[in-house]
């Protein structure tokens, strides 16, 4: 019997072919596009993005981006997924933008929205570019395009909420409604100093705002900020979402609000920077490269990346932690207290990890203080360092929610774990792993 070969080769002529009778949706909404003369509605963008992604998968089975003829065209076609993806998010965005409850003024608002408009434009004319583009590479090498321009609009028209799980890995289960408030207030704060430490401006010399991009705004640290706000929303969803305690504070629709916007801008903050680091990075093929940057200038991607996106992505955030420092005192009981560490017992790293995790347990915030120093208990960082400067120290005070500060007290009352694991109070069973 002849084992058949796990590949074969198939000819360029055979491939355009094949290309021209898979792909033609693709090219009938490449038709519709190119002809339509109104802006492109958010089911347009989904759209191309179906049925460029479709075309991709195609070129990169039959191992297109290896090949002179066609890696081009894959690279073209890349590049409309991307872009598509990055203009579906800021189509969403603006059709939103009024309902997103925030604390943003009038003024702001509509500067924010004109940004938004303005790079969602800046997309739709990018990507019409890079479709004509496609198109005159295809009849080039041959495949057949039809002339149809009818798209059937029903076609990946399921534009509805995608049903997804709660993303609670690593959550915690919290007790009641005003605990998942707390720490709902308590992360937007951590996402919100992550913003302010980053300190996005507008820059509008190319060269600086380059220099600044390739340092803080790498792809892997876009994804980074997206991925922190999208669990943030995905948290206030899955726990504060539809609750009494939401009907009743609209601080808390706020909140979300700001959280929605800037998700929806660090997602085409995302694609853009992927779209500069794939394609006009200078580690692919140098001559597609080149002509892709010839359709979709670097600078013209940097400038909408910087100066719009993550600048309003970076005011969203920032704006919102006002909310969230309101929101805190409201479902939290801060208190105060002292405790002092039993004559045979030294705070070092493991005593300090079991601190760390009770206040990271209940994920809101709590200060400690040691001979007037303070830091932040939840940093096993700032604890270490500020033990370590103060090594004789045998009173600390605890600043924080009364949740945390209880099991402080007990995890103090049964020698910080230093008797081994079983010493620990079921109360704090939480914490065994790490004693």
């Amino acid at each position: 019997m002849t084992e058949q070969p796990l590949e074969e080769v198939i000819t360029e002529k055979a491939f355009a072919a094949l290309v021209g009778s898979q792909a033609e949706m693709f090219h009938r909404l490449a038709n519709t596009l190119l002809a339509r003369r109104e802006a492109w509605s958010r089911q347009h963008f989904f759209q191309l993005i179906s049925e460029a992604d479709a075309l991709e998968a195609l070129l990169d089975d039959h191992g297109a981006r290896h090949n002179r003829s066609f890696s081009y065209l894959r690279e073209l076609v890349a590049s409309i997924r991307g872009l598509a993806l990055a203009g579906f998010s800021l189509s969403h965005l603006e059709r939103r933008m009024d309902g997103y409850p925030t604390v943003l003024n009038r003024s702001d608002l509509e500067q924010a929205a004109r940004s938004v408009r303005s790079s969602r434009t800046f997309l739709e004319q990018a990507l019409v570019r890079l479709l004509e583009a496609a198109l005159r590479e295809e009849r080039q090498h041959g495949i057949p395009i039809p002339e149809e321009q009818h798209y059937p609009e029903s076609r990946n028209g399921g534009l509805g909420p995608r049903l997804i799980l709660p993303r609670n890995m690593g959550q915690q289960d919290l007790e009641n409604d005003e605990q998942k408030v707390a720490e709902m207030a308590s992360r937007f704060l951590q996402a919100s100093n992550l913003f302010e430490e980053l300190g996005a401006r507008r820059i509008e010399d190319p060269d600086e705002r380059e220099t600044w991009l390739q340092r803080f705004c790498t792809e892997e640290r876009a994804r980074v900020f997206e991925a922190t706000v999208h669990n943030l929303q995905s948290a206030y969803d899955t726990w504060v979402k539809g609750t009494g305690l939401e009907a009743g504070d609209e601080r808390l629709t706020k909140l979300r609000g700001h959280a929605s916007a800037a998700l929806h801008l660090l997602e085409a903050v995302t694609h853009l920077t992927h779209f500069v680091e794939r394609h006009e990075s200078g580690t692919r093929n140098e001559e597609s490269e080149g002509r892709i940057e010839g359709l979709v200038r670097r600078a013209d991607v940097r400038e909408i990346t910087l100066n719009h996106l993550l600048h309003w992505a970076s005011t969203f955030m920032r704006r919102g932690r006002r909310l969230a420092e309101d929101l805190l005192p409201t479902y939290t009981d801060v208190r105060e207290l002292e405790l002092d560490l039993p004559d045979d017992l030294y705070l070092h790293a493991r005593p300090c990890a079991l601190i760390v995790g009770v206040v990271n347990r209940y994920a809101t915030p709590v200060e400690m203080v040691i001979e007037g120093r303070k830091c932040n208990a939840s940093s096993i960082l700032e604890l270490m360092i500020a033990v370590g400067s103060h090594p004789d120290a045998r009173r600390f005070m605890f600043r924080g929610d009364v949740n945390p500060l209880r099991d402080l007290e007990l995890l103090f009352r049964s020698g910080l774990g230093e008797h081994g694991a079983q010493s620990l109070p079921d109360a704090l069973a939480y914490l065994r792993g790490g004693a």
